[in-house]
Parts: structure tokens; C-alpha cells; sequence
């Protein structure tokens, strides 16, 4: 279950009119301080990233469903699934809950250090064209310019 302080950060991103991968970020950023903290683990970064996504999806951002041979069949399926119950409010049952709880826990918990979150991070960008990056790169400098300029108030 997502702790309250990345609901209200999505929530406010939401407002903000940030995109949805914005908004999920922010679960993301939470599941990766709890594999660091050693609250449970996962096998990878990609795993830890995906835990993140699904928490937003069930916390109500709209994240678009991936786009077929981008993942696994199953993590489609199970994005679709949550996807389509987004407003319903069904948890699954407490025995799941601590089934898959417990699977976790006895993940390894170094898969979220930085070296590894850097590699995964490079190796996303790579797949992407070069025009995608350097638009994205162009968006980051220009959202660091109005940042700093905030701050300067």
C-alpha cells in the first residue's frame, strides 16, 4: 500500500497538469526507498520500477497500459487487469497480500543502488531514438531554468 506522502505528491503533480509518468514517478521513487530501507527486496531494478507503476495505477493515475512487445505478456495482462478495476477500489485478499509480501522480502535488496538504477536508466534511453533524447533533454534544461528561476523569488 502506498504511503500517503506519494499519494499527495501525485496528487499535487496531477493538479500541476504533469503528465501521468510524472505523477507515477513519485511511487516509483517511494518503492525504491523501501527495497534501499530493506522493508522488502526485488530481483531487479526493472521489478522495483513495475511494483511503482502497478502501485500508481492502483492509487488512480491514468498510466497507459504498455504497448505489446515492449514487456512480458503477463505484465501486460496484469497492467490491463488493474487498469480496468482503477476506480473500483478491489484489494486483493489479505492471504495474496501477504503471499506476495513475503515473496518480496526475501528479494535481494540491492537491486535499487544507485549504480544499478544508473545502468537500467542508460540502458531505457538507449532503446529510445536519439531525437527522443535529446528532446527530452531539451525539456530538462528548460524545466531546470524555470525551477531555478522559482527559487530566485
Amino acid at each position: 500500500m502506498p504511503e500517503g506522502i506519494a499519494v499527495e505528491r501525485a496528487k499535487e503533480d496531477q493538479r500541476e497538469g504533469k503528465s501521468p509518468s510524472t505523477q507515477a514517478g513519485e511511487f516509483v521513487r517511494e518503492e525504491i526507498d523501501h527495497v534501499r530501507e530493506g522493508k522488502h527486496g526485488a530481483r531487479s531494478a526493472k521489478q522495483a520500477i513495475a511494483i511503482g507503476l502497478s502501485k500508481a495505477r492502483r492509487a488512480g493515475v491514468d498510466l497507459p497500459v504498455p504497448k505489446k512487445g515492449t514487456v512480458s505478456e503477463k505484465v501486460r495482462r496484469d497492467a490491463e487487469r488493474v487498469h480496468e478495476h482503477q476506480t473500483s477500489g478491489r484489494r486483493a485478499t489479505p492471504k495474496r497480500r501477504r503471499a506476495s509480501l513475503g515473496a518480496l522480502r526475501r528479494e535481494r535488496t540491492d537491486t535499487a543502488s544507485p549504480d544499478v538504477l544508473s545502468k537500467q536508466a542508460r540502458k531505457s534511453a538507449s532503446k529510445r531514438g536519439s531525437a527522443a533524447r535529446r528532446r527530452a533533454a531539451k525539456k530538462a534544461a528548460v524545466t531546470r531554468r524555470r525551477s531555478s528561476s522559482r527559487a530566485r523569488r
